[in-house]
């Protein structure tokens, strides 16, 4: 079994050179409405010294005490939607909207614009990540960064319930979520749609350019696989959620990590904290898949008293 905290400091070794953790966090409150059931902060956030991002956080009309919160976490492209993809959804999502779901669950939720998206779009990916390249650091590591560090917003929010924190994401948001909640144990439940790849099983079927330049770390695969990083979850909940036509997700790969997982879960007394699902479809989310993330955060996020 992997020693978690030391295969932790690796990871974070291999994102390259990052922003000052310590720095303070600060927030500028843009505009404050509701919609659909529940209200939603506009925020801008400075989590990296270099550049604001821009966040919304949404929470039910009726709030009460400190409430489960989930970090949200947007796909590719196109690149102009970025955190908006919480309010409104997309074509791979089902409807309603993630930030209307969540809400009727008693849920709050933050959301951010990645580096090169939403309202930091107009630099193309590549020039990020040449330039980043060039400057000692990953686009990944900065992208992973800013979501950890959003995570280190919420747990200073007095209306967070720390112990309840979840992430969430399709796609790119899924291998966000994964990889944040592999590297900080304070994620109690995480909940992948459409994109847990394994590594190995993609380069073995030429699949490289079905993810974005953003994807990839050097080095990486001379150190972790892809069932290792997500060994580092365990034993807390995690759901993944994926289609077995998908090209992103070759389905022998899937299963390779399911067996995996499985034997890690299983070792740590807590088998039931793991669940794949796998489903005769593509990339995109299913009304079926929506259903099992929804019991999946009701038996493991939701108390009675929230809402």
């Amino acid at each position: 079994m992997l020693d978690q905290t030391a295969s932790r400091g690796q990871l974070w070794k291999l994102l390259g050179d990052l922003p000052d953790r310590n720095r303070p966090i600060s927030v500028e409150h843009l505009t404050t409405g509701e919609r659909d059931g529940y209200v939603v902060e506009h925020l801008r956030l400075d989590l990296n010294g270099i550049e604001p991002v821009p966040a919304y956080f949404t929470h039910p009309k009726q709030r009460k005490g400190r409430l489960p919160t989930v970090l949200y976490h947007h796909a590719s492209g196109p690149y102009d939607m970025g955190k908006e993809e919480l309010l409104s959804g997309r074509p791979a999502l089902v409807d309603p909207p993630y930030a209307q779901v969540l809400a009727a669950l008693g849920i709050q939720a933050l959301a951010i614009d990645s580096w090169g998206w939403g309202e930091r779009r107009g630099r193309p990916e590549s020039a990020l990540a040449k330039a980043m390249l060039w400057q000692g650091r990953t686009l990944w590591g900065m992208m992973v960064f800013d979501s950890i560090r959003a995570l280190d917003y919420l747990v200073e929010r007095d209306d967070v319930d720390i112990t309840r924190l979840a992430t969430l994401g399709l796609s790119m948001g899924s291998t966000m979520a994964w990889w944040i909640a592999a590297l900080d144990p304070r994620i109690w439940l995480t909940v992948d749609l459409c994109c847990l790849t394994d590594f190995e099983t993609l380069l073995e079927d030429n699949g490289l350019d079905g993810h974005g330049l953003y994807y990839y770390v050097p080095g990486l695969l001379k150190h972790f696989s892809t069932t290792e990083i997500n060994s580092l979850i365990a034993p807390r909940p995690h759901l993944s959620l994926n289609g077995i036509y998908d090209p992103l997700t070759p389905l022998r790969g899937l299963r390779k990590i399911d067996q995996g997982l499985r034997a890690v879960y299983q070792a740590q007394g807590r088998e039931e904290a793991w669940k794949l699902i796998l489903s005769e479809t593509g990339h995109f989310e299913t009304r079926a898949m929506r259903v099992e993330i929804i019991r999946w955060l009701q038996k493991w996020l939701v108390l009675p008293s929230d809402g």
